[in-house]
């Protein structure tokens, strides 16, 4: 069964899934870009184009949330499944997003509108106030692209309204099936925070709870060293391929480090990943950053880049 981990935009979603799948899908609680892979968003392209839905007409892919939302959970056995939305809880043209068949429960991420309207202008290279005005409008959608440079731009997700996609999900609340998490909590307090996160996992799946002190203790201390002091500040994720030895990452490393733009770098070479922090105020060339590693003898499979 899903559990939504739902968000309106730049709210922190992607330090909640990187936390969830550290935890949940690895031994030893190290975060890998390729881990964070397992929790996957809704709508997305691929899925329903692999359930042979009909991925240019955008009404087909409304009318099939629920029918490929049943077909998930019948594929997983009912098991548990995290999934990502930026969809407000809502129906289009009377076709509702979920229902309570399909859904286990809701973790909805929430942050002060204003950190979000800043995030939201920077990322999208608009004007604070464009971004203000984006969050008012009630009909207000992502994706939809013709031909983006990322396939999951492909598909429209209805997110509506800052207001409207936070309300809407309280829904699950009445049923015992909402947890909301604030997004300064989680940088104020992850250990604890967290440890709520997982309590309310295993309430939903009915099972005894118990914590991976270990895992817990390496993802906190590795994440919280990496990003300490830059709250608000872009983190760049690249996923590089070839990257084996110690050289290399130590080549990468003093590479970055020349770029008067780059706050702080960690080369992972166990995951193949290079994470690298820059002020909210810059506009991240992801070119540059992959030649800068092709620099040092390495191939970027793909950049992501998040608010934090």
């Amino acid at each position: 069964m899903i559990i939504w981990l739902s968000s309106y935009p730049k709210s922190g979603n992607t330090l909640v899934r990187s936390m969830i799948s550290a935890y949940f899908f690895t031994q030893d609680g190290n975060f890998n870009f390729k881990t964070l892979n397992k929790i996957n968003q809704f709508p997305d392209f691929k899925l329903f184009k692999n359930y042979g839905i009909n991925t240019s007409d955008h009404m087909e892919i409304v009318k099939n949330y629920i029918n490929v939302q049943r077909q998930i959970n019948t594929k997983d056995k009912n098991s548990i499944r995290f999934i990502k939305t930026h969809s407000g809880l809502r129906s289009i043209n009377g076709y509702p997003f979920t229902d309570l068949n399909n859904s286990l429960g809701a973790i909805y991420i929430v942050r002060d509108p204003r950190s979000v309207a800043k995030s939201y202008a920077n990322h999208n290279q608009m004007s604070l106030e464009r971004a203000s005005d984006r969050m008012l409008e009630d009909k207000a959608t992502l994706g939809g692209l013709k031909n983006p440079i990322n396939e999951a731009d492909k598909i429209l997700t209805h997110m509506g309204s800052w207001s409207s996609n936070y309300e809407s999900w309280k829904v699950f609340k009445k049923y015992n099936r909402y947890l909301l998490i604030k997004y300064e909590d989680m940088i104020k307090n992850k250990e604890k925070t967290f440890v709520t996160i997982i309590k309310f996992i295993h309430k939903l799946a009915d099972l005894k709870f118990t914590i991976d002190g270990d895992k817990l203790k390496v993802y906190k201390k590795k994440l919280s060293k990496f990003i300490e002091k830059f709250k608000g500040a872009q983190l760049a994720i690249a996923d590089v391929n070839g990257m084996v030895c110690d050289f290399c990452a130590r080549g990468i490393e003093k590479t970055f480090k020349k770029d008067i733009n780059v706050k702080n770098i960690d080369v992972d070479l166990d995951s193949g990943t290079v994470m690298i922090i820059y002020p909210s105020s810059v506009d991240i060339d992801v070119e540059d950053i992959k030649q800068k590693i092709l620099m040092n003898g390495q191939n970027v499979l793909k950049v992501k880049i998040f608010g934090i």
